[in-house]
């Protein structure tokens, strides 16, 4: 069996999660090469292509839709390009919440609603917005009693064609941090801790990523939970990684990464060869 292990070209710090994945699946007897999705590849030599670092896919949506159709023609591709195409723009967070499942509070905005404005300050006075397709953290901003900024960056990410959406600003992650959940062919695989990066001035890589404090995380029995839960809503998955904020009531949503996360597998010794595994399993289906 070979697998393509699918990246982008010119990144400007590599895929950590990458080496460690090859040196487990090679032990499983599964060759691999890790490939540009914008290379020229006959996709075809491949048993399957997983998707680790596509992480420019936001500023060239157009031609990753496209490479998305030709891919999953010729192999199959992990994750699927429905489930991919579902992901790539944040009001799924929507569908998720009438699934009964606690996101963070959104506002998507339409520009041509009479009421933009006053949807867009509705969450409250300390804000986040960011468009509806982006990662890495790109795009993101946060006004603290900033109406009139918060409404001109807004209209700055409208007037280039993308959606904006606002959520509150939860307070309690300046205090407990970020968690994420993340899972290999649909089970717990490892979770991990992260600091917030909205409480000051982020650190941005060369590839509009913030860089991140991560470490080790042991999940609460309600964050297991809410992972079995999202899970259960899901479409088979070869990963998932599952973003959760602290609240008084409890873990909320803040994102599930279906593209192209970071695994963070140097968090847990044993993270690499649980994934390596499940990947190996998903495509020999």
């Amino acid at each position: 069996m070979k697998l393509a292990l699918v990246t982008s070209s010119g990144l400007s710090h590599p895929d950590a999660d990458l080496p460690l994945l090859e040196s487990e699946l090679a032990d499983l007897n599964i060759g691999t090469d890790i490939v540009a999705w914008d290379e020229t590849v006959e996709w075809s030599g491949y048993d399957a292509a997983i998707i680790r670092s596509t992480w420019d896919y936001h500023r060239r949506l157009v031609e990753f839709d496209h490479w998305l159709t030709v891919a999953s023609e010729q192999t199959q591709l992990w994750n699927s390009a429905d489930l991919i195409r579902w992901n790539t723009d944040k009001r799924y967070l929507a569908h998720l919440s009438a699934k009964g499942l606690p996101t963070v509070p959104t506002q998507f905005i339409d520009r041509t609603e009479p009421q933009w404005h006053s949807q867009l300050l509705s969450v409250g006075d300390d804000i986040v917005i960011k468009p509806t397709v982006g990662a890495g953290s790109h795009g993101v901003r946060r006004f603290i009693n900033q109406s009139e900024h918060a409404i001109a960056y807004a209209e700055q990410l409208m007037s280039s064609g993308k959606t904006p959406m606002t959520q509150p600003y939860l307070g309690d992650i300046d205090t407990y941090g970020e968690v994420g959940l993340v899972t290999a062919g649909g089970v717990l695989s490892h979770a991990f801790h992260k600091e917030a990066i909205l409480n000051g001035e982020p650190q941005w890589s060369g590839d509009d990523h913030v860089v991140e404090v991560i470490s080790a995380h042991t999940p609460t029995e309600a964050e297991q939970s809410l992972c079995d839960r999202v899970l259960l809503v899901l479409p088979a998955t070869a990963y998932a990684r599952i973003d959760l904020l602290p609240t008084m009531n409890g873990p909320m949503i803040s994102e599930v990464e279906l593209i192209e996360p970071s695994l963070f597998l140097e968090v847990d010794s044993d993270a690499a060869g649980r994934v390596a595994r499940a990947f190996a399993s998903v495509v020999r289906r």
